[in-house]
C-alpha cells in the first residue's frame, strides 16, 4: 500500500506536466502563427504531439519504478514506453522534416504548389530510420536486415529501372532548378502549360485550356524545353504589321508608338516601363512590313495584350488615314492561244475571270 502513494504521485505529475506543456505549446502556436516564417508553425505543431506524450511516459515510468514489480515486468514496461516514445517522436520528426522541406521548396519556387518528390523522400527516410531504431531498442539485430535490404534493393533496382529513372530525373530537375512548380514550359513535342507539381514519377502540367498533361520525369529531362519563366517572368513579344507604300513612315511610327504606350499603361499584364519599339524590316509585295515589340508580365498575358493592341492599332490607323493593304496578286491566263486580260485578285475576294 505504501508503494501506491509515490506511484500515484508520479503518474499525476506526468499528467499535470502533459497538460501544462499542452497549454504552453498552444500559446506558442498562437505566436508562431503571427510570424512570416511558416517553419516555426510546423515545429510547434510537432512539439504539441511529442511533449505531452513524453510527460505521460515519464509519469508512467516513475510510477512503475515506485511499484514492487519484478525485473522482467519492469524491463517490459520500460521497453513498451521507450518504443511508444520512439514511435511518437519518429512520426512527429517526419512531419517536421516534411513540413520544413515543403516550406523550403515553396519559398524557393515562389508559388503555392509544392514539389512533393522531396517531401515524400524525406518523410520515408525519417520513418525508416525510426523503424530501425525501434527494432534495435527491442533487441532485434538490424545488421542482417540491412544486408538483406542491400541485396534485395539491387534486385528491385533492376526490376524498376523506369520508375527509378523517373525518380532521379525528377530530383535532378528540381535540384538544377531548370523547372519549378509554377513555371510555364513548352516541350518540343508540343505540350505546354504551367507546371503544377513534380512528384516521384511524373510532372503534371496544366494547359491554358485547364486540362492536365502528365509527363514522365525521364521524358521531361530528355526533351528540348523552353521555360518562359526563366531567367525572369517578363518577356517581349513581337507583332507583325504592314502599311501601304504611299504611307508616311515617320507618321506610322509615331502613331504606332503612341498606341503601344497606351496599351502598356492601360492593359492588365503589360509592363508600363517597357520602352515602345517599332522596326521596319521588309519591302513586301504589297506593303512595307514592320515589327512591333511589346512587353508582357508573363506568358499568358500576351494573348490579351495582342488582342487589345491589334484592335486599338486598327482603329487608330483608320482615324489617321493610314492604309493597311490586303495582299494582292496579278494573274494572267492563256487558253487556245488567246490571252485573257490580267486580273488583280485580293485576299478573301473571289477571282473574276
Amino acid at each position: 500500500m505504501d508503494h501506491l502513494v509515490p506511484a500515484g504521485i508520479a503518474l499525476a505529475a506526468g499528467l499535470v506536466a502533459a497538460f501544462l506543456l499542452r497549454v504552453l505549446l498552444r500559446w506558442l502556436a498562437g505566436h508562431a502563427g503571427r510570424t512570416r516564417w511558416s517553419g516555426d508553425d510546423v515545429i510547434v505543431a510537432a512539439l504539441r504531439t511529442v511533449a505531452p506524450w513524453a510527460a505521460v511516459a515519464g509519469g508512467v515510468a516513475g510510477a512503475a519504478a515506485a511499484l514492487p514489480l519484478t525485473r522482467t515486468v519492469q524491463h517490459n514496461v520500460n521497453q513498451v514506453l521507450t518504443v511508444l516514445l520512439i514511435f511518437v517522436t519518429t512520426v512527429s520528426a517526419a512531419r517536421v522534416v516534411a513540413g520544413l522541406v515543403r516550406t523550403l521548396t515553396t519559398s524557393r519556387s515562389g508559388v503555392a504548389g509544392s514539389a512533393t518528390i522531396f517531401v515524400n523522400i524525406t518523410r520515408v527516410l525519417v520513418l525508416a530510420i525510426g523503424f530501425l531504431v525501434m527494432l534495435q531498442t527491442l533487441g532485434v539485430s538490424i545488421a542482417p536486415m540491412l544486408t538483406a535490404l542491400g541485396v534485395g534493393g539491387l534486385a528491385v533496382a533492376l526490376a524498376l529501372q523506369d520508375t527509378l529513372a523517373n525518380l532521379f530525373a525528377g530530383i535532378h530537375i528540381l535540384a538544377s532548378k531548370t523547372v519549378q512548380p509554377g513555371d510555364y514550359i513548352q516541350l518540343d513535342s508540343g505540350e505546354e502549360g504551367y507546371v503544377e507539381d513534380i512528384n516521384w514519377r511524373q510532372t503534371t502540367v496544366r494547359e491554358l485550356s485547364n486540362n492536365l498533361v502528365v509527363i514522365p520525369n525521364g521524358q521531361l529531362a530528355k526533351s528540348n524545353m523552353t521555360n518562359f519563366m526563366r531567367p525572369e517572368q517578363k518577356l517581349t513579344i513581337l507583332v507583325q504589321a504592314g502599311v501601304a507604300y504611299d504611307s508616311d513612315l515617320d507618321h506610322v511610327e509615331r502613331v504606332t508608338m503612341e498606341v503601344v504606350a497606351e496599351v502598356m499603361t492601360e492593359i492588365a499584364g503589360a509592363v508600363p516601363d517597357h520602352e515602345p519599339a517599332v522596326r521596319f524590316h521588309t519591302f513586301g509585295d504589297s506593303r512595307i512590313g514592320f515589327t512591333v515589340i511589346l512587353g508582357v508580365g508573363e506568358f499568358s498575358d500576351q494573348y490579351r495584350i495582342k488582342h487589345e493592341f491589334i484592335k486599338r492599332l486598327h482603329k487608330r490607323y483608320r482615324a489617321e488615314g493610314i492604309r493597311i493593304p490586303a495582299p494582292a496578286r496579278t494573274v494572267a491566263l492563256q487558253q487556245g492561244g488567246a490571252a485573257f486580260p490580267q486580273q488583280r485578285t485580293g485576299e478573301g475576294a473571289p477571282s473574276q475571270l
